[in-house]
């Protein structure tokens, strides 16, 4: 009897120790929406582009012919960055770069 009791409460917490606990995603930045980004155009002036794109994560404090739009998620199974950066000419959007990043599972 104390075997059985024994083994069952060993059994009971391997499984309570292989659970483990909810993690949240979390999300920071701007969602690069596809839609928005398919309707861009170059020539689009600066309101044009906040209007379809929203408000910039950050406009480099030294160079104003750039804006960044950046994206992070992290879940329990991966973790995605995007960075999108937009390059005007004056007041005019001249083109862009875009970066995806999904690390495989466990390189994080």
């Amino acid at each position: 009897m104390p075997l059985r009791l024994l083994t069952t409460a060993l059994l009971i917490l391997t499984l309570l120790a292989a659970c483990s606990p909810y993690r949240m995603p979390i999300q920071q930045g701007n969602i690069i929406d596809e839609q928005a980004l398919a309707q861009l155009q170059p020539g689009m002036d600066r309101e044009q582009v906040r209007f379809l794109m929203g408000t910039p994560v950050l406009e480099h404090p030294f160079r104003d012919d750039r804006w960044y739009y950046l994206y992070y998620l992290s879940t329990r199974s991966h973790t995605e960055q995007e960075v999108l950066v937009l390059h005007f000419d004056g007041d005019r959007l001249d083109g862009m770069e875009r970066r995806i990043d999904q690390p495989a599972l466990g390189q994080r």
